[in-house]
């Protein structure tokens, strides 16, 4: 589960991306996620960012409706999603029907530049709140005896892996000099658009359902020469980052390679308490 940004202190947390960042809790059931999300919700001065509002007892899984209404986006049954994992959650979206749901088919329409608008803001924020680790005050510093500048260059070096580095570049480029008003100012709006496009939908649903990665999972470092490859698989689970809202994964079985699937629910900011009721209504 991701939580709300904002519903759970950062205090302590090695910063990634600033606006972006939020604890959340992997369990094998989701009554586990809901007490330690108990736990770890609430407000904390030490963090700006965190919201003083009350923490519902998510674990009591009292927050529940007499009709549900289940948004379908169709931008998330498109191109590039297994069939097997179409055909799975079709499956839970016939068995949620007449049972007190209601589904509703809804349209995200800047689903497609949520990939990009993610990762320039995330490598943007992710280069600067990292390059605090310099060898000197803080982080891994080189072993070897050299002068100032090249303990600097090889900390980070040997500190950093290949992934970091690709990110902490792809950052330091858009926020430079000639490309920040092309990349990164631009990324800036279409997130509140992006974020405009779920405020609109929860005003005619009450939980957005989708698929949670258009594949099952690959080999470890099968991707790593094609980052965007790579990159395209969080499609469908960038956009609850962008628009700092709550979401889950709830596993809904295997496919012929014995590789788990998974369906992702969304609801809106700070309504974590009728996600995982929700999530557990679904789960039994």
């Amino acid at each position: 589960m991701k939580p709300s940004y904002g519903r759970v202190s950062r205090f302590g947390l090695n910063a990634f991306a600033s606006s972006f960042d939020s604890i959340g809790s992997f369990a094998n059931n989701v009554y586990d996620i809901a007490l330690v999300q108990e736990v770890l919700s609430g407000f904390d001065e030490n963090d700006s960012t965190s919201e003083n509002i009350e923490v519902p007892n998510y674990s009591t899984f009292s927050q529940s409706k007499d009709k549900i209404k289940i948004g379908i986006p169709k931008e998330y049954f498109g191109e590039g999603l297994d069939k097997e994992i179409n055909e799975a959650i079709e499956n839970q979206i016939s068995r949620l029907k007449g049972n007190d749901v209601e589904i509703v088919e809804i349209s995200l329409p800047k689903t497609e530049f949520s990939i990009a608008t993610y990762y320039i803001l995330t490598t943007a924020e992710a280069s600067s709140n990292l390059a605090r680790f310099d060898g000197a005050r803080y982080g891994y510093r080189t072993p070897d005896k050299v002068n100032l500048k090249q303990m600097y260059s090889k900390s980070r070096s040997e500190g950093f892996g290949k992934e970091v580095k690709r990110r902490i570049m792809l950052g330091t480029y858009v926020l430079s000099a000639g490309y920040y008003d092309a990349y990164y100012r631009k990324a800036q709006r279409v997130r509140r658009l992006i974020k405009e496009d779920f405020d609109n939908a929860f005003k005619e649903v009450d939980i957005i359902l989708t698929p949670t990665s258009p594949t099952t999972a690959f080999k470890i470092g099968e991707k790593s020469d094609d980052p965007l490859q790579m990159y395209l698989s969080d499609i469908y689970t960038t956009s609850a980052n962008l628009a700092g809202i709550p979401g889950i994964n709830i596993p809904i079985g295997l496919d012929k390679k014995g590789l788990p699937m998974g369906m992702q629910l969304m609801a809106n900011q700070f309504e974590e308490d009728l996600l995982l009721s929700f999530a557990k209504r679904l789960e039994s």
